[in-house]
């Protein structure tokens, strides 16, 4: 997938391609970030390996984190020339998508100052770590439906160790709603929060 991206990001630079958002679900993987500390991964590699989890150095930014099934993951290709040339920006809005997904399911999506991701009541439901070359975006943001939690207790995610991290399911009590319709609701909160800054420039 990291091979697509880079062939994705280099079209989308060259115009060569359409601004594109892959949304697909990993096999068990955690992944490390180019400011990752080796810490933060509680396992060795080989300890993993056994488990099932593989693990791969990555070019996003941040620090560990854990992929797997019953997770929705998006990795925006766009090229910010054609909205805005701001990689906080861009963040942001990333975030806000993901904030104007969990509305539509009654959930009051959060940020915390200092910290990149979306949060409900103190926990994490979903990371963030990207990328910007020549100013077109690639990796992006891992939503939890329902992914199996026990292995966030692998790594400390994302680096932080003092909130926990929660999926979908916990926070609608113990039902996870269906992937394809999580999907569905990312595609429209993707479009109309980036459709925005397209229509005012």
């Amino acid at each position: 997938m990291l091979e697509r991206q880079h062939q994705c990001r280099q079209a989308v630079a060259d115009g060569k391609a359409p601004n594109t958002v892959f949304l697909l679900e990993h096999t068990p993987v955690i992944t490390m970030g180019r400011n990752a500390h080796d810490e933060n991964l509680l396992f060795s590699k080989a300890a993993l390996t056994e488990k099932g989890v593989a693990v791969h150095e990555t070019d996003r930014g941040g620090d560990v984190t854990y992929h797997g099934p019953g997770q929705l993951v998006a990795y925006p290709i766009l090229n910010l020339e054609q909205c805005r040339c701001s990689v906080g920006w861009y963040l942001r809005t990333l975030e806000d998508v993901v904030i104007q997904l969990l509305a539509s399911y009654d959930l009051k999506g959060e940020r915390v100052e200092g910290l990149t991701g979306v949060w409900v009541d103190g926990a994490k439901v979903a990371a963030i770590g990207i990328g910007v070359n020549h100013w077109v975006t690639f990796h992006g943001t891992a939503i939890n439906v329902d992914p199996d939690m026990t292995h966030f207790q692998l790594i400390v995610p994302c680096g932080i160790t003092d909130k926990p991290v929660t999926s979908l399911k916990a926070l609608l009590g113990g039902t996870a709603p269906p992937m394809d319709e999580v999907r569905h609701r990312f595609q429209d909160a993707f479009v109309e929060t980036f459709h925005k800054p397209l229509e005012q420039d």
